[in-house]
């Protein structure tokens, strides 16, 4: 048997991974059971830390406060100053709500400069924290966009298992790309990052060892076992650290079968590479489990194999084999397109299925920077990091949020 025909064995089984993979991201999207109705709402402390201006802050602020919870709501939008530009749009929709008679009990929190081994999210989520009254405490990030089902929901996730530390949303990039940058952002939430989680949950009886914490909640008890937020601090990822730390001292991370919406829009193509580098970083530093990671690298070494095959086969005069072969990175790029589709329920525009083979492109790329830089743009600051994409110091200046 010549060379030909182990490499088409070896096209054949990289194709075969690939499919196998999208199969089982695809079931993992399927619609899952919703938990039940409680008998008693507990309370719960929302805490939104707020950095800049996100595209439909407007919205989201207002999504906020019409929360639907059947339970008591305390809601405190943190600011580090008075300087925020989306201080006036909290303190509109605050005026608007109490006007119209539909009083919220929410508040404003401001909290100077963060401390220099804490992220600024981190240092806004302590302050909420130690404002806050209520039985459970929930976190949300600013460019998050709630329906009046997901705290509802995410409560019931949380209560409905014995031994549930913390129980966080999956999250989908919503809103239609108008841009290269919006698209590839889509593309990750959508196509790629979410999939791969919910089917890593949905293999591990709905939770995860860590937390994506978009959107999640937290039993009091659960943040007092770990030593309280300031554990967290030194660290990139406030997120997935907590959920690891939640993870070793015996809670549990539930997945709720809510999703919500994230919002992004207008982005430019190098304003989405700063995202995608903070991404990767975050992954390095914050995901605990050599299985989540993994399969990213599996999948990318079947992109990279059947491509280099194919070229080397082309040029080399083997024309079935480069076929063969090209098929693998072409289905790489299709997954991710239609795991978009079915996650978000709408087709990504034709002019931006190209994207998605560019994500996988860029990747050795994008892994080059992260590994030699050692600096990542987060929400206005720069943060210095050491080898393992943990914390140094973060330092003031500008930078893409």
């Amino acid at each position: 048997m010549n060379i030909e025909y182990w490499l088409s064995l070896l096209a054949v089984a990289l194709l075969l991974w690939v499919w196998r993979t999208y199969h089982r991201q695809r079931q993992a999207i399927r619609q899952r059971a919703y938990p039940a109705e409680l008998d008693r709402y507990p309370s719960v402390s929302v805490i939104r830390p707020i950095k800049g201006l996100d595209a439909g802050a407007e919205d989201n602020i207002r999504a906020a406060l019409d929360h639907g919870y059947p339970g008591a709501v305390e809601t405190f939008f943190v600011f580090e100053d008075g300087s925020e530009p989306a201080l006036p749009l909290v303190e509109q929709a605050l005026a608007e709500r109490n006007g119209s008679g539909q009083s919220v009990n929410a508040r404003i929190i401001f909290t100077g400069q963060p401390l220099a081994n804490r992220t600024g999210k981190l240092n806004s989520m302590i302050a909420g924290f130690k404002a806050s009254k209520n039985e459970l405490v929930a976190f949300v990030d600013s460019d998050v966009r709630q329906d009046r089902k997901a705290l509802r929901v995410l409560v019931e996730t949380l209560l409905a298992a014995d031994g549930a530390g913390a129980a966080f949303a999956p999250v989908i990039a919503s809103e239609p790309p108008v841009t290269v940058g919006d698209a590839g952002y889509t593309l990750m939430i959508n196509g790629l990052y979410e999939p791969s989680a919910l089917a890593t949950a949905d293999e591990s009886g709905g939770e995860l060892p860590f937390i994506m914490g978009q959107f999640m909640v937290f039993k009091r008890e659960a943040i007092a076992a770990i030593g309280g937020l300031e554990a967290v601090e030194g660290q990139l990822v406030d997120d997935m650290f907590l959920g690891r730390r939640l993870n070793e001292c015996g809670y549990r991370n539930r997945v709720s079968p809510h999703p919500v919406a994230i919002i992004q829009r207008g982005s430019p193509a190098r304003e989405f590479v700063q995202t995608l580098i903070r991404w990767i970083t975050f992954s390095r530093s914050g995901l605990p489990t050599l299985s989540f990671k993994l399969q990213y690298g599996l999948t990318g070494a079947a992109f990279w194999g059947g491509l280099i095959m194919a070229l080397l086969a082309a040029a080399t005069g083997y024309p079935l084999l480069a076929t063969l072969a090209a098929l693998t990175p072409l289905s790489v790029a299709a997954m991710v397109n239609d795991l978009h589709y079915r996650l978000a329920g709408a087709q990504l525009p034709f002019k931006y299925l190209w994207v998605s083979m560019a994500l996988w492109l860029a990747t050795p790329l994008i892994y080059a920077q992260v590994l030699t830089k050692h600096e990542v743009n987060w929400r206005g600051r720069r943060y210095q990091l050491n080898v393992q994409s943990q914390l140094r110091k973060p330092y003031g200046g500008e930078g893409s949020g």
